[in-house]
């Protein structure tokens, strides 16, 4: 018999006497450290990341496939292991299908004392750097990822991004994802789903980081929780035998000294430079990493499992076995070496306090608030039932034209309702819908201003809109006020599910994959400078 048919057969034979999901003790965020919740002792992350035949950036194409890690219990029989022989406590999965079941790997992830990270994006499905949004089509993706994970208490909880900003010139789309920090862990809350689940984030190692944490842990609205619970660091500065000072290692430690919640290494194992190749790597810094570091730092996840073109693999599977590469045995000696310091939640006693929010300039330019709208689903549906002119057509390759030439009308008036501009905070409140329901919203002001010589024909946008009875019922009324007619007004905060059907395929084919105009991003003044295929495949890297 393969070896891994009897290590992935002891697996599924140990989940009927070790802990189950059910069962687990869940782990929590107290002030900077990961802790136990069953006795309070301190949590460390010994991770890898676990995504077959994935990359985690840059995919703008939502008909990219992607394989749920989740949610084949025969692989995870097989690789799970493997991965207790180094030693893993938990695993971050890059995407999965919230429609899949998971129980079974879960379980067997459980047995084996393995938790999980999961990112709530997809592609296709993700806050686009260069255009960013926060909008209906992702929330519910976002809510719907939420929903199939919380009742597994060996997961720790989600990602709202990684790595969005890489640019000098991207740093306004953090505003859309600690609009999504807010917005997931408020549906968390509203769903009385464990109060332990958190939402954090995963940074590049990029210039703008240390306003990046900053920003993303600052809380500039009183009453109104948008700082993330964890921050993940994908950091790849020590390269073979680097060392503490040579590796920046020792300034991070420095940085994120007094910061108020958690700090790992989301990614970390550079190939780069190594001798004998990438798959030689010696994994020094993991010493480091589990020694002077855990005043600061909660351990990492290393990337990654499964080895692809990129040569960051620990293993190859051939004919569905597994096979480990040098340097799994490599971070296997380094690890079993490992003793960091356990501090017991009892004795600890958080004193770091949130950090101020960065100012704007010429390296960061969202202001601190406000921050994109909550996105409210029912707010979505009543504005566009209120409309005389709506949008008859779901091809959404067809918006882009007529969003263009709507917004380019008198000054850009009727397009005030769906503004995004992080740098100004301006905001319109049907921002946050989709982009048929935004392009309903936009045709129907530009249809109610024409005057009746033009009534007819305004509201036929080359066959894409029809005319309606528009219609007002329960509480419409109430949030419609809030909007404005014109959109310019407030958002309700929403409660429940934010219902629709999200992205679920592990083909990811995401039906809302358009953004709407990057133009919209100058608030209530419109610069049109429109281009046709910018508006229907969306402008630049979409970044999970």
């Amino acid at each position: 018999m393969k070896l891994s048919s009897v290590l992935g057969a002891a697996a599924l034979s140990a989940s009927a006497y070790a802990a189950s999901y059910d069962d687990i003790p869940d782990i929590k965020v107290y002030g900077q450290h990961f802790f136990y919740t069953n006795n309070g002792s301190q949590f460390y992350m010994k991770g890898v990341a676990y995504q077959e035949n994935f990359s985690p950036n840059g995919s703008t194409n939502s008909n990219v496939e992607y394989t749920d890690p989740l949610s084949n219990k025969a692989k995870c029989a097989r690789d799970i292991p493997f991965m207790k022989k180094i030693f893993t406590n938990v695993i971050r999965v890059y995407a999965i299908n919230p429609e899949a079941d998971h129980d079974d790997c879960m379980e067997l992830l459980a047995a084996n004392d393995i938790y999980v990270v999961a990112d709530l994006s997809e592609p296709g499905t993700s806050i686009n750097s260069e255009d960013p949004e926060w909008n209906l089509p992702l929330y519910q993706r976002y809510a719907a990822v939420v929903d199939s994970l919380h009742k597994y208490k060996n997961v720790i909880g989600f990602f709202a991004g990684n790595e969005v900003v890489q640019k000098a010139n991207q740093t306004a789309a953090s505003a859309f994802v600690k609009a999504s920090v807010r917005d997931t862990k408020a549906y968390i809350k509203s769903q009385g789903y464990r109060q332990t689940l958190g939402v954090g984030y995963a940074t590049a190692d990029v210039p703008s980081r240390d306003e990046l944490a900053h920003y993303f842990a600052c809380q500039p609205i009183d009453g109104t929780d948008t700082s993330i619970d964890f921050w993940g660091y994908n950091v790849y500065s020590w390269c073979g035998f680097s060392n503490y000072v040579d590796s920046s290692y020792g300034e991070r430690v420095q940085f994120f000294s007094d910061y108020p919640v958690p700090v790992f290494f989301a990614e970390y194992g550079c190939v780069d430079g190594i001798p004998g190749g990438p798959t030689h790597r010696p994994f020094t810094e993991v010493p480091v990493l589990y020694g002077n570091m855990t005043e600061v730092f909660s351990g990492g996840i290393v990337y990654q499992w499964f080895q692809s073109e990129n040569n960051y693999g620990l293993v190859q599977i051939e004919d569905d076995e597994v096979k480990p590469e040098p340097d799994y045995t490599s971070l296997m000696n380094q690890l079993a070496k490992v003793k960091p310091t356990i501090t017991m939640s009892s004795a600890y006693k958080p004193t770091n306090s949130p950090p101020a929010c960065p100012t704007t300039g010429a390296s960061w330019a969202p202001v601190a608030s406000p921050l994109p709208p909550p996105v409210n689903a029912e707010l979505c549906d009543c504005a566009v039932s209120s409309l005389t002119c709506t949008i008859d057509s779901d091809d959404e390759t067809s918006y882009g034209a007529e969003f263009g030439y709507i917004c380019e009308q008198d000054s850009g008036r009727f397009c005030v309702g769906i503004a995004h501009n992080a740098t100004s905070g301006d905001f319109g409140a049907i921002s946050g819908c989709s982009p048929k329901q935004q392009l309903a919203f936009v045709a129907n002001q530009y249809y109610m201003a024409q005057d009746s010589s033009n009534k007819q024909s305004a509201c036929d946008f080359d066959g894409l809109a029809k005319t309606q009875s528009p219609k007002t019922q329960g509480s419409c009324s109430s949030l419609l006020a809030a909007a404005g007619t014109d959109g310019a007004g407030s958002v309700v905060q929403p409660t429940g599910s934010p219902g629709g059907a999200a992205s679920s395929s592990s083909s990811a084919a995401s039906p809302n994959s358009l953004s709407t105009p990057g133009f919209f991003n100058f608030g209530q003044t419109f610069f049109v400078a429109y281009v046709v295929t910018a508006l229907v495949s969306g402008v630049g890297m979409l970044l999970l």
